[in-house]
């Protein structure tokens, strides 16, 4: 004889919640737990000295914190690891000489300040540094925000001058580039000073995690947005075109409008090299990542196009026949320090914060990256610290500030570095120019330099693929990508981060249609009993007397009309009336009743009882009452939460809430027992669970 089971009614057993501790009782909780005996010192006196109370293990973890060069310099491979770095250091070294060069432009200083940020901070870093593979020292970002604060604060205009022309002897206005010159340094220097400050107080105060505000889509569409500001204002020194600088709002199409205004003055010989060395680094580019496992190294083509272009200019003197713009003087050898000139601090500080905050995110990021690549971790509070004092301190030695780059840090990764000493040897190669070649770079065109920058902002323009896949992933983050393009495109880039920071935050505080929230820091006693239900009617929109009250009426709404219904019916049956339900369409199903012969008005169908009973009666269907910091509750407040929320389970079994598909075995304490349900059971289509 077959037994038929009914599959629906086997559950399977119940899945295990373990929680394994020790039994406690009411002494040791009282003693260990709730009334722990404070053995902490009681007068000043002993409190400052436990404080500063120093042992060989306190200052040895105070060191190894504070500079991390020591827990990996002891133990450091020399035969696994220093042929590596070393490679790793001279092609990091030569790739940092005429980025360090370019950078400087873009920061609106003469290039050999570029040299200067690529050695000090690079050397600091290597001591302060919790990452091993990223390459500290000027980046394009940074550097535009830099210029254009310089430019700013030390326009053009305030330096126009009236001199004597050389060739005809008339008077006309002429800038002073010199005093120009030596005044945006002055800004750039002291800049540097208050954003090395910044970072370096937020890493002692502990404020690493400032960088989870910048979220990845506003990186990247911020990162772009600078790409098209770098890349507009690099076309008159690619093609020779005298123009202003502009910064601030619709500066970059005020830029563009001036190239093309200007575009008939282009000098031919600046915009053919310029050309001919961005298509050479191009090509050179995409060897070096077609075939980079191939290659022990890339090849340096930056460098190549300074020497050669270097050459070609000497040799020809492209300035004096062609007329070509040249780097001009670089002196040799490194600046005495010297104090920042602090008045001008009051109108920097906006920026200064918005380039700290972007220089340490770029860093920090791109820093996680490598570490979790090669199997380590980096502090983010130590990064503030080492990016806060290679700032600072190279300050005092004339040089703007810096983040890592990200061409630069993927040289340095790919061609074999394993720790910071490749950072190191690429800053000695740095020191050997600035003190012993650096007059040899003087005859290099600014067109090179142009070429150099536009080829590196490439990565850069790649982040436009984000879009497709952010429309199919998420649409938020989407937005949040687009509007920090577009705000720091069209508003400059100190204006469109703060834009895109405050919309980004804004879109943090999503609220879920139909629950609300209520968290209370109180407790819950018959003095505030009454304040508490009213907050909770203020802040939730929702009075629960006024929806109880509107519940019955519509309960007794309910059994009226039923009461009618059956009388109707009654009669009906009197009169010998025949239903008939005749099906349809969805959205026009209805009941044809014939009464002598007539066809009855239709009713719809949500004038069922059940479907008026749960029709919502306001816009909020759940209170959520947060009461985690509540720790006592009295009877007052007690019956003052009841007029707010009665005994759900109850209440749902009076309305028959657990008949079909919904059963008690759905319902769970806790959110924890749910989804081990959920995780264990196979995945339904209209699978759910209530906790």
């Amino acid at each position: 004889m077959e037994q038929h089971v009914n599959l629906s009614e086997v559950r399977p057993p119940p899945t295990p919640y373990r929680l394994e501790r020790p039994v406690y009782d009411e002494a040791y909780l009282h003693s260990q737990l709730l009334h722990p005996k404070d053995r902490s010192p009681k007068t000043v006196r002993q409190r400052l000295a436990k404080q500063l109370h120093c042992s060989s293990e306190r200052a040895k973890a105070i060191a190894l914190s504070f500079l991390p060069i020591l827990t990996w310099l002891p133990s450091y491979p020399v035969k696994e690891y220093l042929f590596g770095d070393l490679v790793s250091g001279l092609s990091t070294g030569v790739m940092q000489l005429p980025q360090g060069l370019a950078y400087a432009m873009l920061a609106a200083v003469p290039p050999v300040y570029g040299l200067y940020s690529s050695f000090y901070p690079v050397l600091l870093y290597t001591f302060f540094g919790t990452s091993r593979h990223i390459s500290i020292g000027t980046f394009a970002v940074i550097s535009l925000m830099i210029g254009g604060v310089a430019v700013r604060e030390a326009p053009d205009s305030r330096f126009t001058i009236q001199a004597p022309n050389a060739t005809n002897g008339t008077y006309g206005d002429f800038i002073d580039t010199e005093a120009r010159d030596a005044r945006r340094v002055e800004i750039a220097v002291v800049l540097t000073t208050m954003v090395g400050l910044i970072q370096l107080v937020l890493g002692l105060l502990r404020f690493g995690f400032v960088a989870i505000y910048l979220t990845e889509p506003l990186v990247r569409g911020f990162t772009t947005a600078a790409a098209i500001h770098v890349f507009i204002s690099q076309f008159k020194y690619l093609l020779g075109i005298k123009t202003d600088r502009f910064s601030g709002p619709l500066s970059v199409l005020y830029s563009l409008a001036a190239v093309l205004t200007n575009i008939a003055t282009t000098n031919l010989t600046t915009m053919f090299l310029g050309v001919v060395c961005v298509v050479f680094l191009y090509g050179v580019k995409y060897l070096n990542e077609r075939f980079k496992k191939k290659l022990p190294v890339p090849v340096p083509g930056e460098i190549i196009v300074v020497i050669v272009c270097t050459g070609i200019s000497h040799g020809l003197s492209l300035s004096d026949n062609y007329q070509v713009d040249v780097v001009g003087t670089i002196p040799t050898g490194l600046l005495p320090p010297s104090l920042p000139d602090f008045s001008l601090v009051p109108n920097l500080v906006a920026d200064s914060v918005a380039i700290a905050i972007v220089g340490f995110s770029m860093g920090i990021s791109l820093a996680k990256i490598f570490a979790l690549k090669h199997g380590y971790s980096v502090d983010g509070n130590q990064e503030l610290i080492a990016m806060g004092l290679c700032n600072f301190v190279s300050s005092f030695f004339q040089t703007f500030a810096i983040t890592c780059s990200m061409s630069r840090s993927l040289v340095q990764e790919s061609t074999g570095g394993r720790t910071q000493i490749a950072g190191l040897l690429a800053s000695f190669v740095v020191l050997v120019v600035v003190v012993a070649i650096g007059f040899v770079f003087q005859p290099l065109p600014q067109t090179v330099l142009a070429a150099i920058i536009m080829v590196n902002l490439l990565g850069m323009f790649k982040q436009f693929r984000d879009i497709p896949g952010l429309w199919r992933t998420s649409r938020i983050e989407l937005t949040i990508w687009v509007v920090a393009f577009v705000a720091s495109v069209l508003l400059g880039l100190d204006l469109g981060l703060l834009v895109a920071l405050g919309f980004a935050i804004l879109t943090v505080a999503v609220e879920c249609k139909g629950i609300k929230i209520f968290h209370s820091n109180s407790s819950i006693y018959f003095a505030n009993s009454d304040l508490y239900v009213n907050a909770l009617k203020e802040k939730t929109g929702v009075d629960p007397l006024h929806l109880q009250a509107v519940q019955k009426a519509r309960k007794r709404k309910l059994k009226e009309s039923a009461g009618k219904e059956r009388r109707n019916q009654k009669q009906d049956g009197d009169l010998g009336v025949t239903c008939e339900v005749v099906s349809g369409d969805d959205s026009q199903n209805h009941m044809d009743v014939q009464q002598n012969g007539l066809v009855a008005e239709a009713r719809p169908e949500s004038d069922s009882e059940e479907a008026q009973f749960l029709e919502p009666l306001g816009p909020v269907h759940t209170l959520i009452l947060d009461w985690t910091p509540v720790n006592f509750i009295d009877t007052v407040g007690a019956k003052a939460i009841k007029l707010v929320r009665g005994t759900l389970l109850d209440e749902l079994r009076t309305l028959q809430f657990f008949t079909g598909v919904v059963t008690p075995e759905m319902i769970f304490p806790t959110v924890h027992d749910a989804v081990l349900h959920c995780q264990r059971r196979p995945v339904l289509p209209t699978n759910s669970a209530i906790q």
